[in-house]
């Protein structure tokens, strides 16, 4: 009787050329954000350059070369499972809104109260802790969540993150210097979003950096002074535990918890839009195992002496373009944690122009944009737009908050009416941008559903947005009873609303072909069976040099 051959196990290769392009992008990305929250602590908090550079940067090292380790073991063992090597892993770093969060509204004002780093440093790793402990909790409710919420609400929520807190402040460093950030943001675009190459498919994004790095030295932008004194800090240190500063900031964990539970919420509904993000780019993770792994990392970073959680980032996307694939998110956490451990960011921000580095992050900015209208039904495009306000509107505060406080006063003390009269209406975005994620999560979920005529669906999320605003993760400054009863009870009329119209049992829309696939993925099911059988796959021995021969033809950047 003749013997079936077995089917040769697939070859996943370790590095492809295109991790080369991600790796330069996806680590400048972090090397940006690296950079920011070191000036953070050293020019905000006040805290030592000891403190920084022996401690924080290192323990940031080791969660992000642990975290970024993992996530290529999920890309593995998703390539295998799934018999195809053009699997991306996602990218992991420190979330950037709470790198912003954790300094200006935690450990700030314990300063400015105490006049002691060390006190502003022991509630940032407490606060860190809370938020790890929450994304674990979010980790078993998060997937039921993904699975009832509207695409166009996770996509649009993450687009809201990406166009203001990712793109915007970068954007306005570039036009700050718009002569050294202009020809870098050109040679990104036509790299990354076209297939022109370079000769000797050099990597464009090595060469955008190379670029803006010298026009910055030749044009007089950058000093060989601060070079200088940059290099004295290089050094070796190794992050130990400060178990003793995170027990004692844990202590006086009650005034944390106002921003804590709303932020951790926050973060678990940003990884379940960033996992929707790379369904959306055809690498389905499981939600669990990625919201696990962030929240373990967050603690971990906080026992280690880091305030800074990390988290899987926005942009998954935009390196699977790029030609990623496995090896560059491992690349990226060794590279960035040995920066880490040696000090050199203070060398690296005085040889790197910032205007030199940051256009990659508006190019992330655009292409998540993007994805939440190319990857939702049409006719949702209404509940992508409602699912960006809140954001936005987080984001408008801020630098109205910013600018005042610059000014030595506060919206408080300006008064309401004031703004309003100069056409600022200030308390009521402050009210729309408060937990603005899981807002913009509720308010595109029931646009998405109202435009779908399922009107029960939509007063259910009505319903969560009433109770949500009740007890203050949404619409509201703090966590706590009746937070904000008037919110509440306008998205309790929406629900009643809802429920009216529902009682006509009106047909759903209809919805348009290419909608069916976009759903799929969006459950995170499996092909249906005419498509499975339209895809099957050849055996992996005969596959696998086709998609090896694609990643590798992923164009430099």
């Amino acid at each position: 009787m003749a013997t079936e051959t077995p089917t040769a196990a697939l070859k996943i290769p370790w590095w492809v050329r295109g991790d080369t392009n991600a790796f330069f992008g996806f680590g400048v990305n972090v090397l940006v954000n690296v950079l920011t929250l070191t000036s953070l602590c050293l020019f905000v908090v006040k805290l030592s350059e000891r403190d920084v550079f022996h401690a924080i940067l290192p323990a940031l090292g080791i969660a992000l070369v642990v975290g970024n380790v993992y996530y290529t073991f999920l890309a593995r063992r998703l390539a295998r499972r799934e018999q195809r090597t053009d699997v991306t892993a996602l990218p992991y770093g420190p979330s950037v809104p709470h790198m912003f969060i954790v300094i200006f509204v935690i450990m700030l004002p314990v300063y400015l109260r105490t006049q002691d780093a060390t006190k502003a440093w022991k509630a940032g790793l407490a606060w860190a802790f809370i938020i790890g402990v929450i994304v674990l909790i979010g980790a078993f409710v998060g997937p039921f969540i993904r699975r009832y919420a509207p695409r166009a609400a996770l996509l649009g929520t993450l687009a809201g993150i990406s166009i203001t807190f990712i793109a915007m402040l970068p954007a306005a460093r570039m036009w700050s210097l718009a002569w050294v950030a202009l020809p870098v943001f050109a040679l990104l675009l036509i790299g990354l979003l076209t297939d022109t190459r370079l000769p000797g498919n050099f990597p464009i994004g090595l060469a955008a950096l190379l670029v803006g790095t010298a026009v910055g030295w030749i044009g007089g932008a950058m000093h060989g002074n601060a070079v200088s004194a940059a290099a004295h800090e290089i050094g070796f240190a190794l992050p130990g535990l400060h178990l003793d500063l995170l027990f004692s900031g844990l202590s006086d964990v009650a005034p944390l918890l106002a921003t804590a539970i709303p932020l951790g919420v926050y973060n678990f509904t940003e990884g379940m839009s960033n996992v929707e993000s790379a369904a959306a780019a055809g690498d389905n993770y499981n939600l669990r195992s990625v919201l696990l792994a962030d929240g373990a990392g967050a603690i971990v970073g906080a026992a280690l002496g880091s305030p800074f959680p990390p988290a899987v980032y926005v942009g998954h996307p935009g390196w699977k373009k790029a030609g990623g694939r496995n090896g560059y998110s491992m690349a990226t956490g060794i590279v960035i944690a040995l920066l880490c451990f040696l000090s050199m960011f203070g060398l690296l921000g005085a040889v790197f122009p910032m205007p030199a580095i940051v256009p990659i992050l508006l190019y992330i900015g655009l292409l998540i944009g993007a994805q939440a209208f190319q990857f939702t039904p049409k006719a949702h495009a209404a509940a992508v737009i409602a699912a960006l306000v809140p954001n936005i509107a987080q984001w408008a505060t801020s630098q109205i908050d910013n600018s005042l406080a610059a000014a030595g006063t506060t919206a408080a003390k300006v008064g309401a009416d004031a703004l309003e009269g100069n056409g600022v209406i200030y308390g009521g975005l402050l009210t729309l941008g408060q937990g603005a994620i899981l807002a913009g999560l509720v308010l595109g979920s029931i646009v998405a559903f109202i435009i779908d005529k399922r009107f029960v669906h939509a007063g259910i999320f009505a319903l969560a947005g009433a109770v949500l605003s009740f007890v203050g993760l949404i619409h509201a400054e703090k966590v706590g009873w009746n937070a904000d009863g008037p919110v509440a009870l306008g998205y309790l009329f929406i629900a009643v609303v809802c429920g009216l119209f529902a009682l006509s049992r009106p047909a759903p829309r209809e919805q348009d072909p290419d909608e069916a696939e976009l759903d799929r993925l969006h459950d995170g099911g499996e092909p249906a069976p005419a498509a499975a059988a339209a895809a099957e796959p050849a055996p992996a021995a005969a596959a696998e040099p086709a998609s090896a021969a694609a990643a590798e033809a992923a164009p430099a950047v």
